[in-house]
């Protein structure tokens, strides 16, 4: 004899209530020892499907995402570094700025402290249900270069195009060819006013134009790039964050003679 609860389970997986069939007899046996009235058995029923996809949803879009560490703001300390307070901090985590197109430009050393606040911003984007995608500008490259030739980057390349918020990691690290040059144009062409970035560079933007050999290409990448942007200075000065909390092989050890 079938069981009551397995033809409410057969039900809920024909309405791809997939997760709720799972939990369905706990739920049920929930509702019989507290005395659920009709209302809130629904009711947890309905919360608990929704969180179950938020969740899955959340880890498929992280997945999506590829940071290459996961970085939050729990780990990222104001104090170290002068790019930013607590005021500008808050203004960010509000995400307004990525409805708003904008692009963010965080610039200054290596180890400043900029990766990690991409990242933490990144995480945290995907969070609040936005679609994020994290790259670094030399696998850009390589993603519009062989797209049309690679499953692997043609999907990698539609993933990202269809992201709320775009980060592109150590932009101008080097010399870009005439082509290359030419297909971030369009990439960012292709872009303007459908996706946020995060540009992170130890570069500043005034000296793009060497890295890509086009000063008419750079000035046309910049026009759409900083019509609506912040950038985020870090102090030059500062000593590098990466270095300060670096693992030692040969610390607080004496040598003998």
């Amino acid at each position: 004899m079938t069981h009551p609860f397995e033809l409410l389970q057969d039900k809920c997986r024909t309405l791809r209530l997939a997760e709720t069939a799972k939990e369905l007899p706990n739920l049920m046996r929930a509702a019989e020892s507290k005395n659920w009235t009709y209302h809130e058995l629904i009711h947890e029923i309905l919360s608990y499907e929704l969180n179950c996809r938020e969740k899955k949803n959340n880890e498929r879009l992280m997945k999506w995402a590829e940071f290459p560490e996961k970085l939050t703001f729990e780990e990222y300390n104001l104090k170290e570094q002068s790019a930013i307070g607590e005021k500008q901090l808050n203004v960010l985590k509000e995400l307004n700025w990525i409805e708003e197109y904008f692009t963010l430009i965080m610039m200054g050393p290596t180890g400043a402290g900029k990766t990690h606040l991409s990242i933490a911003l990144g995480i945290h984007a995907v969070e609040r249900g936005y679609q994020v995608s994290f790259i670094s500008m030399s696998q850009l490259m390589y993603v519009l270069k062989t797209k049309e030739y690679t499953n692997k980057s043609k999907t990698r390349y539609k993933r990202i195009i269809t992201s709320d918020l775009i980060i592109i990691d150590d932009v101008m690290y080097m010399t870009y060819e005439a082509q290359e040059a030419n297909l971030f144009f369009q990439f960012i062409y292709d872009l303007y006013d459908k996706a946020a970035f995060i540009l992170t560079s130890n570069k500043g933007p005034g000296e793009w134009g060497k890295f890509l050999g086009d000063p008419t290409l750079t000035t046309a990448i910049l026009d759409r790039l900083l019509h609506r942007s912040e950038i985020i200075t870090f102090d030059k000065e500062a000593d590098s964050i990466r270095m300060k909390y670096r693992k030692a092989l040969f610390q607080h050890q004496t040598v003998e003679t």
